[in-house]
């Protein structure tokens, strides 16, 4: 064999590689979970979530995570509306949203660990609070 055949064999190999590559991220698109469907939107409101996240600090709002081995209990300071969203950051399917009122008389909040695997997961709380919106988010291990 010359170095002629050895050097097309090279190439048609290296774009055989490119159009496999280019191939299998396409087909990946809507499996990535590093990037949200909505990045352009939440940066267009950031300010809106720092502010409530600053909220949070400022009035110190910060709910207490307790972590059992059946259920996850967070205790809040008032009796408010929330969204809840557990976040596994390894896969989008596993993800957990919620929406509801607190429990009264100790303002708790109670999510089933049955089906929620080991590992980190990312938890994000909001709120609003006579016209004032809060957001608390941390990371949580199971």
């Amino acid at each position: 064999m010359n170095w002629g055949t050895k050097i097309i064999i090279g190439m048609s190999s290296f774009m055989l590689f490119i159009v496999g590559m280019v191939f299998y991220m396409f087909t990946l698109k809507d499996r990535d979970t590093l990037v949200e469907d909505d990045y352009y939107e939440k940066g267009m409101n950031y300010n809106e979530t720092y502010n409530a996240t600053q909220n949070v600090i400022k009035e110190q709002l910060s709910p207490q995570i307790k972590v059992g081995q059946k259920q996850i209990v967070i205790q809040l300071k008032n009796k408010i509306d929330f969204e809840l969203q557990l976040m596994r950051p390894s896969s989008a399917a596993e993800d957990v949203k919620m929406k509801g009122k607190t429990i009264e008389p100790n303002h708790l909040i109670l999510i089933d660990r049955g089906n929620m695997r080991k590992g980190l997961w990312v938890l994000t709380l909001c709120w609003t609070n006579n016209q004032q919106e809060y957001l608390y988010k941390t990371n949580i291990t199971l």
